[in-house]
C-alpha cells in the first residue's frame, strides 16, 4: 500500500522536483492531520498512527516524521480548506488515490473511534482525488479488518 506512495515520492527526487515532492509531502501531513483533528482533539493515538504511516510512506525516522507532524499541524490552522492540500495531489495516480484514503481511514480509526466528522473529511477528499465510492468503502472496510 504505502510502496506507491514511496516509490512516487522516490521518483520526485530523482527528477529533481523538490518543490513537487515538498508539496505533496505537506499535502498528505496535512490531510492526516485534517482527519486527526476533524473532532477539533488530535489524540496521542492519531498522532502515532501519523508518526508510523509518515514513516512507512516516506521512509523517515521517527524524529524526520515528528517534524513532518508539526509541520502539518501548522499548515492546517492557516488553510481555507481541503482543497488547499487536494489540489497538490493531482498528479497521483489511482493505486496511490486510494492508498492516501487507507492511510487516512488508519489515522481515523486509531483511537479506536471514528467521528462523524472524520468519516466526512475523508469522504470529500476521495471525492476530490477522484476515488469512487465503492472503493472508498471496500478501503474503509479494509482498515477495519485489519
Amino acid at each position: 500500500m504505502f510502496k506507491q506512495i514511496k516509490s512516487f515520492l522516490s521518483s520526485m527526487l530523482d527528477q529533481d522536483t523538490c518543490t513537487l515532492e515538498f508539496d505533496t509531502t505537506v499535502a498528505i501531513v496535512s490531510l492526516l492531520c485534517e482527519v486527526s483533528n476533524a473532532d477539533h482533539h488530535i489524540s496521542t493515538k492519531e498522532e502515532q498512527a501519523i508518526v508510523a504511516t509518515l514513516g512507512k510512506i516516506l521512509n523517515v525516522d521517527s524524529v524526520k516524521a515528528q517534524q513532518l507532524l508539526a509541520t502539518g499541524k501548522e499548515t492546517i490552522k492557516s488553510s481555507n480548506s481541503i482543497y488547499d492540500f487536494t489540489s497538490d495531489l493531482s498528479h497521483l495516480d489511482q493505486s496511490q488515490r486510494i492508498n492516501l484514503i487507507s492511510a487516512m481511514w488508519q489515522v481515523a480509526y486509531a483511537d479506536g473511534h471514528l467521528d462523524p466528522q472524520e468519516e466526512a473529511i475523508i469522504r470529500k477528499v476521495a471525492a476530490l482525488i477522484y476515488v469512487d465510492h465503492k472503493q472508498f468503502i471496500r478501503t474503509k472496510l479494509a482498515v477495519i479488518a485489519l
